[in-house]
């Protein structure tokens, strides 16, 4: 069971996502929060799986939110209103795993929670376009040891959510090179995990 924590300061929008979400088979809502400050207080009480976050909140706003949500555990989807393809950016640097616009498909926001629960990195078509157009900081680019480029086709891949095996039938390589590739990505960014690279390699534009 997929364990959801919702934080919009709209009574009438928690209330709508919760009916949708209790609807599902393999997803709870554990809880609501009216504004940031009481969304951070709720993550750490309720430890939901994955945490819905509105940017624009009283008291703290979203990214005051996902700031001091970093290292949490649980996975943060931003669902907003705001148009401005400038929060993209920030709020994927800031830990989100997901972000998405309020008018997205009830079922594809489902989709979106048991993707991002399994460690995928999913963001609006448009909000996509906005990382993948916007100058990349100085810090996205490997320092002494950088990507070879078969290494980031792999990087893309596993930004996709792929495993092992689906890499190698997709790159027409053996599941063992991959897991070298792989290795090599993780050591070359100084990350620990699948799901940071996937950060990565979204945040910086190298999905």
């Amino acid at each position: 069971m997929i364990r959801v924590l919702i934080a919009d300061d709209h009574p009438v929008v928690r209330q709508g996502l919760r009916t949708f979400l209790d609807l599902q088979d393999d997803i709870t809502v554990v809880g609501e929060a009216a504004d940031g400050a009481q969304a951070v207080e709720l993550v750490g009480e309720l430890t939901p799986d994955v945490l819905l976050l509105d940017l624009k909140m009283p008291v703290l706003d979203g990214l005051g939110a996902l700031e001091r949500l970093a290292g949490s555990a649980t996975r943060v989807v931003v669902l907003t209103s705001v148009s401005d393809r400038s929060d993209v950016g920030p709020a994927m640097r800031a830990g989100a795993a997901g972000f998405l616009y309020k008018d997205v498909d009830p079922s594809a926001l489902v989709q979106a929670v048991r993707a991002v629960h399994n460690g995928q990195v999913l963001l609006a078509p448009e909000a996509a376009e906005a990382m993948l157009s916007a100058p990349a900081p100085a810090a996205a680019v490997p320092g002494p040891a950088p990507l070879t480029e078969r290494e980031r086709e792999v990087l893309a891949l596993i930004a996709a959510g792929r495993s092992n095996r689906e890499i190698a039938r997709s790159l027409a390589v053996a599941e063992k090179t991959v897991k070298t590739h792989v290795s090599n990505v993780l050591m070359k960014l100084g990350v620990q995990d699948r799901t940071q690279a996937a950060l990565y390699a979204v945040r910086h534009g190298l999905a």
